[in-house]
């Protein structure tokens, strides 16, 4: 390796490097450098992909006037080949050239993937690794695997940093690459993560591990790779910045969860009570993998969603008994000692704004829905001395939690004999949408209707009920409250609920906005 590119090696060491790298695409390069001058100064670090552009030698003069503008920004200069997920299709002896003329512009790292570096003339390769930092890089579009045996391969060319990224088929993957990362970081600087969905673990946590730096992306429309996360969710989600040693991994986890709202709401309820610890989105496809990271990341708290409520228990060291008697836990506490202990907030997620708004005993209540919200909402009413009666599309399973719950059924014909002082909708039924209702406008004789769907905010059953007279309660004050009560058994804090309520409420708010933008280009 030169001295000269040792000295820049040790430079930019000695600038530490920011850790988010914010990946910059245009199809132009006047477009290229006013998305990366748009950028810059919120995050001062940007990897220009020139493989983008059909002619990228025509954004370097602009570049350098960039970087003379920006003096406080640090450029990697990228352009991959499609080999490696890139756009260029020019030979490898044009790409170095390109490369080379980006550093001489004032790009101070470059990124040359490995199958490229492997069939260059050595001389090339000194060429540009005098001119900037080179950044090795290697990917795997398929899986995470042979981690040590492509680390040796890229060692065997000297380059100031070494990027392994793999694609995540399992959450575990991510450990497989944080260890390999932690075993390798004092030897070699690394960058490591995991692309696709599963892989949101390594693009937060492999700071911690070892990593240099991680990825985002500009946007949600201008992903460079597979589940790149937009710069504005790391920093403002998941606080990238305070991720350390100590911080304690709290996560939700469940098939699907991608469009859950909890990692917004939870991450501000940390950082307004000032908690040491990010929350993140868990997809995991079976229990076995979710319980191996469970342990292995280790996750201090865990919010459970569906499928994983009712199996997750036999995998419990203890649960209280309102969740034995539930049958379904949806909050995980894992001790000091490693053990696993099962909580079911939901009921506080039923239970809570209803006390907020009428007092429970002798209430007459009646409780849509025979599943596992169901149950959570009929138990948690009973426990307080409620009258809880039980509507269903099937009688058998409704009469099975009757009997459980010492509650009572009804049918739909009665609807309109009967009067409730609360009408508890514990179907899934207008989720997504707000065409469906569970009842008609005719059978809604009720003083509060509460709806435990919380997208749309305003259900067609919550419309019915207010043209039939009844005050509602929307789904999302149940998700908040319970979501409080899981921050209350992880942390020992009282929530901010009203952060929490505000946040929940700012992105449901934008997700309509986004649904209706989507509606309006369809007509």
């Amino acid at each position: 390796m030169t001295a000269a590119s040792n000295n820049l090696a040790a430079r930019l060491r000695h600038l530490r490097l920011p850790r988010v790298c914010v990946a910059v695409t245009a199809s132009d390069a006047n477009a290229l450098l006013e998305k990366a001058e748009a950028i810059v100064r919120d995050n001062p670090f940007l990897e220009l992909r020139l493989d983008y552009l059909s002619r990228p030698g025509l954004a370097l003069p602009k570049i350098k006037q960039f970087t003379e503008y920006h003096p406080q920004a640090v450029l990697v200069a990228t352009c991959r080949r499609p080999p490696s997920g890139g756009r260029f299709k020019g030979s490898i002896a044009s790409q170095l050239d390109i490369l080379w003329r980006a550093a001489a512009a004032g790009c101070q790292l470059t990124d040359l993937e490995l199958q490229s570096a492997v069939r260059s003339e050595p001389e090339a390769l000194d060429r540009l690794r005098s001119a900037a930092a080179l950044i090795l890089s290697y990917h795997d579009f398929h899986a995470t695997k042979n981690l040590e045996e492509t680390l040796k391969k890229m060692v065997a060319i000297p380059a100031d940093f070494y990027k392994v990224v793999t694609t995540a088929n399992t959450l575990y993957d991510n450990v497989e690459m944080m260890k390999f990362i932690e075993r390798n970081s004092d030897r070699y600087s690394l960058i490591g993560l995991c692309m696709g969905e599963q892989g949101l673990i390594s693009r937060v946590l492999g700071l911690r591990a070892g990593s240099i730096f991680t990825f985002a992306a500009v946007s949600e429309d201008e992903k460079t790779a597979p589940g790149q996360v937009t710069a504005r969710e790391l920093h403002s989600t998941y606080r990238i910045e305070h991720v350390d040693a100590p911080t304690r991994i709290y996560g939700v986890a469940g098939d699907p969860v991608a469009h859950s709202l909890s990692p917004a709401v939870m991450n501000a309820a940390l950082r307004r009570e000032t908690v040491n610890g990010v929350y993140l989105l868990l997809h995991a496809k079976t229990l076995k993998d979710l319980l191996a990271c469970i342990r292995d990341i280790p996750i201090h708290g865990l919010s459970v969603t569906m499928p994983y409520k009712e199996k997750i228990i036999s995998h419990l060291d203890n649960t209280d008994a309102h969740t034995t008697k539930i049958g379904a836990c949806n909050t995980v506490v894992r001790a000091q000692d490693g053990k696993l202990y099962g909580f079911n907030t939901d009921t506080a997620g039923v239970v809570r704004p209803l006390q907020l708004r009428l007092e429970l005993e002798n209430a007459k209540v009646l409780v849509l829905g025979a599943g596992g919200a169901a149950r959570a909402a009929v138990f948690g009413l009973k426990e307080r001395d409620a009258e809880v009666s039980i509507l269903n599309r099937t009688p058998g399973p409704a009469q099975k939690l009757a009997r459980s719950a010492r509650a009572r059924t009804i049918k739909r014909a009665d609807l309109q004999k009967l009067f409730f002082d609360v009408i508890v909708n514990a179907t899934p039924v207008g989720m997504g949408n707000s065409r469906e209702s569970p009842l008609n406008q005719n059978e809604i004789r009720a003083r509060y209707v509460f709806d435990m769907v919380y997208d749309p905010v305003e259900t067609r059953l919550l419309k019915l009920a207010k043209a039939a007279g009844a005050q509602v309660i929307p789904g999302l004050e149940m998700f908040v409250h319970q979501a409080a009560r899981q921050f209350e058994i992880w942390t020992g804090k009282p929530a901010p609920l009203a952060e929490m309520l505000s946040v929940v409420t700012k992105v449901l708010a934008e997700r309509e906005a986004l649904r209706q933008a989507a509606e309006n280009k369809k007509h």
